[in-house]
């Protein structure tokens, strides 16, 4: 196991005063999917909306922030996160029903989300069923899967800059592209506006049902994984999948980290790896990818963090 980056202390003291609670220096391993990473210096967990605004309108400039959800889509460098990361609870995670429209906080389950719409007897929603992770996350790129995506469904968005400034933000002003939304990384999501369709409970039941048979099928849904490694690039017919595939990759292994034989466009952490290890499988992947094929992979997962020597910070703001 890597030995992680220190942290100089004194943050704690230098952030506001909040209704929420801090935590120093938090293992994020603990709770990332791939089950790898450094720890956050403190983690903030707002009490809820107006919590937070308090919270970014009093910061101090310098202090990094980022927010995090249920950590499905992301790799944690072993050195850790430097400033506050945001952890959104139960205040963020709502779910309720108007008509054939879903409202869901950016905190809130992607597949807890299609499951109240099923309740409300509201189609349309089951992709989400078939993403991992959190609704903020599914708007911070244009998530999707099994026909359908953000960009189909999505009325509105309420996000807050961070100044601590409310948006909220119509379809047109997100600017989603394929696994993207032009939305300044900095901005944190807080909740979704849906269009869905009326529908019968049965039925939207049953496409749920048969969407999670699709995953375990084909996904290494058990696994300590982090999802889709890479998107599908728009540059030729084949996917990620397949050119990961005929580049040889399949089972290809470094340190703890392997490439799923299951679904060669997942990585898994084995048992022992480090982030280094996922992280430099993945590149290694991408090399091979360009190598045979001329096509550059671009990574779905996102990478955050120090590595252990401190260096090459990456903070992009997004939840996942």
């Amino acid at each position: 196991m890597m030995a992680a980056h220190s942290f100089p202390t004194g943050l704690m003291e230098r952030l506001p005063q909040v209704r929420g609670r801090y935590n120093e220096n938090v293992s994020l391993a603990d709770v990332t999917w791939f089950r790898v990473g450094g720890a956050a210096e403190v983690v903030f967990r707002p009490a809820d909306k107006d919590d937070l605004v308090h919270f970014l309108q009093n910061k101090p400039a310098d202090v990094p922030v980022m927010i995090m959800g249920v950590g499905s889509n992301l790799l944690i460098r072993d050195g850790g996160l430097p400033g506050v990361v945001i952890r959104l609870g139960r205040g963020f995670a709502g779910v309720t029903t108007d008509g054939d429209t879903v409202i869901a906080g950016a905190g809130a389950l992607d597949v807890n989300v299609s499951l109240t719409a099923a309740d409300a007897s509201i189609g349309g929603l089951e992709f989400l069923s078939g993403i991992p992770g959190t609704i903020g996350g599914a708007l911070r790129m244009n998530a999707g899967a099994y026909g359908a995506e953000m960009s189909d469904v999505l009325i509105k968005a309420e996000a807050v800059t961070p100044e601590g400034e409310l948006k909220i933000l119509d379809l047109a002003q997100m600017k989603f592209a394929y696994r993207h939304c032009g939305i300044d990384a900095s901005w944190l999501f807080l909740s979704a506006t849906l269009q869905g369709k009326g529908g019968q409970k049965s039925e939207i039941l049953t496409r749920i049902d048969d969407i999670k048979s699709a995953r375990e099928d084909t996904q290494p849904v058990r696994t300590r994984t982090g999802g889709s490694t890479f998107a599908n690039p728009s540059d030729t017919d084949l996917k990620a999948w397949q050119l990961i595939d005929r580049a040889g990759c399949r089972g290809l292994i470094r340190g703890g980290a392997m490439v799923s034989e299951k679904h060669c466009n997942f990585l898994i952490n084995t048992g022992a790896a480090s982030a280094t290890d996922l992280e430099g499988l993945g590149e290694e992947v991408r090399r091979r990818v360009l190598e045979e094929f001329g096509v550059t992979l671009h990574w779905e997962i996102r990478r955050v963090g120090l590595h252990v020597d401190g260096l090459s910070e990456v903070n992009d703001g997004r939840i996942s």
